[in-house]
């Protein structure tokens, strides 16, 4: 039971060496903190590469942690921190807005809601934590695909909830590149005809987008003349820039 695999120890000290600081590291700079040859490095790397919790720059030669293991990081705080730190911004945010908050990340292919506020009113409301919403229809989805690490579009073909859900894979990644210029994701009437959904990325201390944060509502209330309401996106985007300096603390 007290025994260890030696190759195992190395590379987890490689990662933990690459995670210290936001710099690229070098073969040789790898050598000299670890006290390893650098043949066995090169072996490492070379694995820690194929399986992706190593990237190597092209062109410099160094190398950074990979997309993989970032995404397995994230998906660990997605289930036991994010919904605690962001439980009070989203009650704020459904009080503010007067509309239903919602966070969700990214899980098996979809949007996993990890928590739900209803919209302020005695209107029935039925709770939607632990349900599932497609990444191509909804803004939650739009947002985690468009900041995701492994850059993997849904699988075509994309199923239509609505005439307005974008079905074609091509538009799909033209507004993921809107998203990822402008910060925020909206859908009007693609995933539920009569609603209309906006939302923002929430970051972790190193950047990465770990869960969205929005808000859903009807479509006479949120874009009654027929344009987004742009006071919604300044609260949605509020609220996701609070739980993120909240993640950094």
């Amino acid at each position: 039971m007290g025994e260890t695999i030696q190759s195992v120890e190395r590379a987890a000290a490689i990662l933990r060496l690459l995670a210290s600081g936001p710099r690229q590291l070098g073969v040789a700079e790898l050598a000299k903190a670890l006290g390893l040859p650098k043949g066995t490095l090169h072996g490492i790397l070379r694995t820690l590469v194929r399986v992706g919790f190593v990237e190597q720059d092209q062109a410099t030669g160094k190398y950074r942690l990979g997309a993989t293991l970032l995404h397995l990081g994230s998906s660990y705080l997605d289930v036991n921190e994010l919904r605690t730190r962001s439980i009070n911004w989203a009650d704020a945010l459904a009080g503010r807005s007067r509309e239903s908050a919602w966070i969700g990340t990214l899980h098996e292919g979809h949007v996993l809601v990890i928590h739900h506020v209803f919209r302020p009113d005695d209107s029935m409301q039925t709770l939607q934590v632990g349900t599932y919403l497609p990444t191509h229809a909804s803004a939650l989805g739009k947002v985690l695909l468009a900041y995701d690490p492994y850059g993997e579009a849904p699988a075509a073909p994309l199923r239509a909830y609505t005439k307005a859900t974008l079905t074609d894979p091509k538009a799909l990644e033209a507004e993921l590149d809107q998203v990822r210029t402008r910060g925020w994701a909206a859908e009007t009437e693609e995933l539920t005809e009569g609603e209309v959904a906006i939302a923002a990325p929430i970051k972790d201390a190193r950047g990465i987008v770990v869960g969205a944060i929005g808000i859903r509502g009807a479509v006479e209330r949120l874009a009654s003349d027929g344009a987004l309401h742009m006071e919604y996106v300044s609260y949605v985007r509020d609220a996701a820039r609070a739980i993120t300096r909240a993640l950094a603390r």
